[in-house]
């Protein structure tokens, strides 16, 4: 019995603008900082990789002094719609109902919640009063590979099956308005907002990639690397600046072990469906496995379209790849990183 991915589908936020675009708001956020400062932290806009990103809010209510309790007003209202019109995208690609899916996953953690996302969509969307939910607040962004993680061992323990995993992002809404630290501003400008939906199945009447195997990677004595602290203002970023340096010197452990493990390796892979974290971490991916022939091109093309966006990055990367020709038995590796720290991986058979 074999559990398959038979869609995935993003839904973008309203409002949209380029890098370039958003330049004027950041120079005046920054009003009365030193001139050397400013003109670092817009180098630091201008070459994050990340040509457009997408926003709950317009660029002028990011740079508003709102308190947390207004910005997560507008992430509770916002993720609401994001999440039932992915849905209803991916069930449409599928020819599914909303009553066909048995185990109802939600990933978020851009914004504060309870009930979670995912008693509203059972709402909205009128699902089976017995649907299995799992909301998963905590794992950033390995949490869209994750939830697939967490579908595939209820499908396989549960044959003829379905299951829908949201990822639901606004890393805009934990933008921290008094705060000029590299953090916050590295943060800010290579973030955006989305949300995507995987449907998976164990019904063998249904088509898609075959998750061969799953398989979770924790660092030792790496919580302190990435996350958020909860302060007055809101959800405050962690992000350590040697992050793409450990990922980096863990890549040997997280890669050859599982695939060996499958009998495989890594120039098996025909496909590479990576988190864009940022530009730096691509550079590192890239680095690694460009002298091995292996390309990131959809990584790569998903951060400059959209910019991170948490859990919900990667699944607009494996959105690309079902979209695509890909001849059968072609092997693709799924694989984010998050805090923890830990990386998620997936091996998929077209």
């Amino acid at each position: 019995m074999n559990v398959k991915i038979t869609s995935v589908a993003k839904q973008l936020p309203p409002y949209t603008r380029s890098t370039d675009e958003i330049l004027p708001y950041v120079e005046g956020w920054l009003q009365g900082q030193e001139p050397r400062f400013i003109r670092k932290v817009l180098k630091i806009f201008e070459g994050a990789g990340v040509d457009r990103r997408y926003s709950i809010m317009d660029a002028h209510e990011v740079f508003l002094n709102s308190s947390f309790e207004e910005r997560n007003d507008v992430y509770v209202r916002e993720v609401r719609k994001l999440g039932k019109l992915s849905l209803e995208k991916a069930l449409h690609k599928n020819g599914w109902k909303p009553t066909d899916i048995d185990f109802l996953i939600t990933v978020s953690c851009t914004g504060i919640m309870i009930p979670s996302i995912d008693a509203y969509l059972i709402n909205d969307l009128n699902m089976r009063q017995d649907v299995v939910r799992l909301p998963v607040t905590e794992m950033g962004c390995a949490a869209g590979v994750s939830g697939i993680i967490y579908a595939k061992n209820f499908l396989k323990a549960n044959p003829g099956k379905r299951a829908a995993v949201i990822a639901l992002e606004s890393p805009t809404a934990t933008f921290q308005l008094n705060d000029y630290s590299m953090v916050n501003i590295v943060s800010a400008a290579i973030f955006g907002d989305g949300a995507a939906c995987v449907l998976l199945s164990s019904n063998e009447a249904d088509s898609g990639p075959k998750i061969i195997d799953e398989e979770m990677y924790h660092f030792y004595d790496a919580t302190h690397m990435m996350g958020f602290k909860l302060v007055n203002t809101g959800l405050q970023m962690i992000l350590d600046k040697d992050v793409p340096e450990q990922i980096a010197s863990h890549f040997p452990k997280i890669i050859h072990p599982f695939l060996e493990k499958n009998g495989k390796t890594i120039e098996d892979i025909d496909h590479l469906i990576f988190h864009p974290g940022g530009k730096k971490i691509v550079q590192t991916t890239e680095g690694l496995f460009g002298e091995l022939g292996k390309d990131i091109d959809d990584t790569k093309e998903v951060l400059k379209l959209y910019g991170n966006m948490s859990s919900a990055t990667v699944l607009y990367v494996l959105e690309r790849f079902m979209d695509k020709e890909i001849t059968k038995g072609d092997l693709g590796l799924m694989l984010s990183f998050g805090p923890g720290f830990s990386a998620q991986r997936v091996l998929l058979e077209f």
